[in-house]
């Protein structure tokens, strides 16, 4: 991979990132908003302490752990992801409330169109901020989008450090699990 100067990354301030997306996936990640390597690159949780990919290797969604640049790839998994907020920004803490209840309302009407069975949001903050559930915690939601049924699964930054991979790998692996039961029940 190229090497990014601190120039390239400020560069991709506010620079959107298309979703990798189908109609009827399994399962639809759902992030906060593009970091600036993400930004910078086109690759979804491209940053390197980002801890999606290992994460989704180890709790058994891919056969394998799948680089940034093979983003594409997790569709023929029945996998997509998209963000809450569009817009890069260096840090979460750069995104205002009404970006995260605009953000909330565009991801309920993109659900809708594409009808994902499960919809993954990462970052319980996130969830909350977007939907108005202030008591919302990690795991399987109340809320359904038509009828697709909502999880929350840790935030994969690096900066959150209370989880780490074994443990964000196990909730990524119930909800693997759940999404599975759909397909088979």
């Amino acid at each position: 991979m190229t090497r990014l100067t601190p120039a390239d990354l400020e560069a991709a301030r506010d620079r959107l990132v298309p979703d990798v997306v189908a109609d009827g996936l399994d399962v639809l990640f759902c992030g906060i908003n593009p970091g600036l390597m993400t930004a910078a690159t086109g690759h979804h949780f491209a940053r390197p302490g980002n801890r999606f990919w290992p994460v989704l290797h180890l709790s058994g969604f891919t056969p394998r752990l799948l680089k940034p640049s093979e983003q594409a790839e997790l569709l023929s998994y029945g996998l997509g992801i998209t963000n809450v907020v569009a817009r890069a920004t260096a840090r979460a803490d750069e995104l205002t409330p009404d970006e995260y209840r605009e953000g909330g309302r565009l991801l309920v009407a993109k659900v809708e169109r594409l009808r994902p069975r499960r919809l993954a949001v990462v970052g319980v903050t996130a969830y909350r901020s977007a939907f108005g559930e202030r008591g919302a915690a990690i795991g399987p939601q109340e809320r359904t989008i038509g009828s697709s049924r909502v999880w929350v699964l840790p935030n994969p930054s690096g900066l959150n450090a209370h989880w780490t991979a074994a443990t964000m790998a196990e909730e990524f692996g119930r909800l693997r699990s759940a999404a599975a039961g759909d397909r088979h029940g």
